[in-house]
């Protein structure tokens, strides 16, 4: 009973927070009426706010919402629960995130106005919440995890800012300010909170072979094939009536990794035919790929090339790399967001640090003054423009590394604690747990 209080007690005074102050500084944006729109607010995307990023913004909320629930359900300790909890994390992150990001980026005269493009950012900041609980899932009560949202929402914004707006790093699909920033803060977090006692449950850690898992598995990969390449191409800089490199380098790597599974799978596990779980992450791994790079891309067969690459890399990672972070490193990463998000991101900003040495106009015609404006203005070299990028990287591990420590340590304050009985007894409500061979 106290546990259940505890939930709905912080919900509620979270939501009547954000209430308050959406009443008195949030309010709709002039971006996306006819009217004239005040030079103070970035609407250098106005024309794509109401007829471009309106259906966009609709395939990456459902890419959020439904993808990512479904992401954690194939774990069978945790079963539907999970995605209920996932809805919940959602529901409150995407309104602090419009909050927060307002602050940096829609702020004027004291308000903050929101249009299509202000819930598009909202939900980049929530799948990088969604994405560190993957890490921490089954070790945090959903207390906990709400607490997780409202500081990661809050350094993840920060991030954002730093790179897109002051620095001018090139990463519309979010290789680094999602996947990577998500990925480590969640796995730094887990470090924090590292139990020993969970190593002596490892079996019930591991993924299902049930069939009802694998329907939610084959359910959650469906979802990434048709919306992913929303996700991936929604902020990039291209107009609706352009070439969308972006899409299509998504799906060209998304095909190749997954392939790459059925090569590589077989040798290093026992089944003849990878399990849907595997697909699953081959998927992921070939989309968050693609993040920083996908409108870079300028021939097919090198989204083939980078997708068939990274594929084989995650299924190695989960292979030999997992168990060095459990035993060595003390990190518990229940979801394998590593292999899936964070070194994929690391691999794709370092992809799109080497497509922007090769940036010319030759190349890219028209597209360098949208991809790359400063190089196309003359106001600074390729050269500058790949140190920019290149120094990003580190950035970002060291914003999610300090970041998930100081949310480790948040969570760890005594109260918010409780015994590894304690624990998960009290996750049970939010859990479908298998009993015997039922």
């Amino acid at each position: 009973a106290a546990s259940r209080l505890r939930l709905s007690g912080l919900c509620f005074l979270l939501q009547i927070l954000n209430i308050l102050l959406f009443a008195v500084f949030v309010r709709y944006s002039p971006e996306g009426s006819a009217g004239p729109c005040p030079p103070q607010l970035n609407c250098n995307r106005r024309n794509e706010d109401s007829a471009f990023q309106q259906p966009r913004f609709q395939g990456v909320h459902v890419q959020v919402l439904l993808s990512f629930g479904l992401l954690v359900v194939f774990l069978s300790r945790y079963g539907p629960g999970s995605a209920a909890i996932s809805v919940l994390i959602t529901a409150f992150a995407i309104q602090w995130a419009v909050l927060t990001q307002g602050v940096f980026h829609f702020f004027l005269n004291g308000k903050i106005y929101v249009g299509a493009q202000s819930m598009v950012s909202a939900d980049f900041c929530t799948a990088a919440v969604l994405i560190s609980t993957g890490a921490v899932l089954g070790r945090v009560s959903p207390v906990q995890m709400l607490l997780l949202a409202l500081l990661e929402v809050t350094l993840c914004t920060l991030n954002e800012y730093i790179l897109l707006s002051l620095m001018g790093v090139s990463d519309s699909g979010r290789s680094l300010t999602v996947h990577t920033f998500g990925a480590y803060f969640g796995l730094m977090v887990s470090r924090v909170l590292y139990q020993p006692h969970k190593d002596k449950r490892k079996r019930e850690e591991q993924q299902d072979k049930g069939h009802q898992t694998d329907v939610f598995a084959v359910v959650g990969t469906i979802y990434l094939w048709i919306f992913w390449p929303s996700f991936t191409s929604t902020t990039t800089t291209v107009h609706h009536n352009d070439e969308n490199w972006a899409v299509l380098n998504t799906y060209f790597s998304l095909v190749a990794s997954t392939v790459s599974t059925f090569i590589l799978s077989p040798v290093l596990h026992e089944e003849s035919t990878p399990r849907m779980v595997q697909i699953q992450d081959a998927t992921l791994a070939g989309m968050a790929m693609m993040g920083m790079a996908g409108e870079m891309l300028v021939t097919p067969f090198g989204a083939l090339i980078a997708g068939f690459l990274v594929g084989l890399i995650s299924l190695l990672g989960f292979r030999f790399f997992t168990p060095v972070l459990r035993s060595r490193l003390k990190i518990q990463d229940t979801c394998g967001v590593h292999n899936t998000h964070g070194l994929p991101g690391i691999l794709g900003a370092l992809l799109g640090t080497l497509l922007t040495l090769l940036a010319t106009a030759d190349t890219y015609g028209y597209r360098l003054e949208l991809v790359f404006p400063l190089v196309a203005q003359g106001s600074q070299t390729v050269t500058d423009q790949a140190i920019i990028q290149l120094s990003a990287l580190p950035l970002t591990l060291l914003l999610a590394g300090l970041g998930g420590c100081l949310t480790g340590a948040v969570l760890k304050i005594k109260v918010l604690r409780c015994s590894p009985d304690a624990q998960y007894k009290e996750n049970d409500v939010f859990r479908e747990v298998k009993l015997g061979n039922c």
